[in-house]
């Protein structure tokens, strides 16, 4: 007997003075900007000049100071993929509100802040408090434009660009927010322009861990994929006190950065004779919990099949695939879960993992390797090839 899981999508240090004082009086109705836009699938990047409109009611207009490069956007180059192009993407910008508009409260103009995933805030699982979960998450997120139609990007010749990429299309200086979707930053002694991540990849990793799998001291968990999200996951675990942290990947470099991160063993899936048996092996018995961030159909197979009876497997790979799980596994108390955003309310829990950053407990750093804007193409590939694991970009 076997049982067909159709798993959607869910949701990769140069000191600079990026707290300046702002010295630009906002009267425009609109503002030239620098931003990378990605004209076709399989187009290279070009970084161009648009302009940026005044915001409107509830947006608030960041000034970037630095902005991750997630594996959610390169899913824009999928041909067929359902997105507007040209486009700016980006969503894990951090920067300084420059203007907020009419009805905004909660950041000012100054103020330190970084932008996460768009959500209305009035369905049922926003006001229940899923916003991950909105019921427009996807137009909100993905659609390329406000849900009027509307952009508040414009290229050299006046037509709309395509943005609003998790309501922020951070791959620019400047980006149009949300007051719902930035989170301030109150810490002084943090480098702001590297916690962009914390929006999205690091965020789900490690929310994952804390929010969805709600991890007990002293289990056992595995965790498949030592990217940005894999490795926020394995720093996440050793803050909640897992005793047996796996980290399953192909690269050894990255199998010994998690391991510096809190891994107890790693083992390479290429050297590696059978992951399932290592891992019930080194579990005595089979991991408690595993976290599979590749969204490949027989690692997800193995992660499940390594679970102990009762263990939850939790999925954050994004893309759409079909898993085929035996259904018999699933006798023995096992649960298979989908996750977005690693089950995280962006205001409580970003502030929660600076907090860990601070205290030396979230080393993103380690993750994290800087370009400028017009590397674009560059970070890419080094992103791609495993050279990098978390490219941001430094404005």
């Amino acid at each position: 007997m076997t049982t067909t899981v159709l798993v959607g999508y869910s949701p990769s240090f140069s000191t600079l003075d990026v707290l300046a004082p702002i010295t630009k009086t906002w009267h425009d109705e609109s503002m030239k900007i620098t931003a990378a836009v990605l004209p076709s699938h399989d187009g290279a990047f070009e970084v161009r000049e648009l302009e940026i409109s005044d915001p409107r009611p509830g947006e608030v207009l960041v000034r970037v100071v630095g902005a991750g490069m997630c594996h959610t956007d390169l899913l824009a180059r999928t041909p067929g993929a359902p997105f507007p192009l040209p486009v700016v993407l980006g969503h894990e910008g951090s920067g300084i509100v420059e203007a907020v508009g009419a009805g905004v409260t909660s950041v000012v103009p100054g103020d330190k802040v970084v932008m996460s995933y768009a959500s209305c805030g009035k369905c049922t699982n926003c006001s229940t408090g899923f916003p991950q979960y909105c019921d427009l998450f996807y137009p909100l997120n993905f659609m390329g434009s406000r849900m009027d139609g509307s952009s508040p990007l414009t290229s050299a010749d006046g037509t709309n660009m395509a943005c609003c990429w998790f309501g922020q299309s951070s791959f620019a200086n400047y980006a149009m927010a949300s007051e719902r979707n930035v989170v301030k930053v109150t810490a002084d002694d943090v480098k702001l322009e590297l916690l962009g991540p914390l929006g999205c990849g690091f965020q789900t990793g490690a929310g994952a861990v804390i929010n969805s799998l709600k991890v007990r001291a002293g289990t056992s968990i595995a965790i498949y994929g030592a990217g940005a999200v894999g490795l926020a996951a394995v720093m996440a675990a050793k803050i909640a006190g897992c005793s047996t942290i796996i980290a399953v990947d192909l690269h050894d470099s990255r199998l010994a950065l998690a391991h510096e991160l809190g891994a107890t063993h790693t083992l390479n899936a290429k050297s590696t004779a059978n992951i399932v048996e290592s891992v019930q092996q080194i579990t005595a018995g089979g991991a408690q919990y595993a976290f599979d961030t590749t969204g490949v159909q027989s690692v997800v197979r193995g992660a499940v099949d390594a679970l102990r009876p009762t263990g939850v497997c939790c999925l954050v790979g994004a893309g759409l695939a079909e898993f085929t799980l035996e259904g018999s596994g699933f006798l023995f108390g096992k649960t298979v879960m989908g996750v977005i955003e690693g089950d995280a309310f962006p205001g409580e829990f970003i502030p929660k993992m600076i907090e860990w950053h601070r205290r030396g407990q979230f080393p993103i750093e380690k993750l994290i390797k800087t370009y400028r804007l017009d590397q674009i193409n560059e970070a890419q590939h080094d992103s791609e090839t495993g050279v990098t694991i978390k490219p941001v970009f430094i404005f």
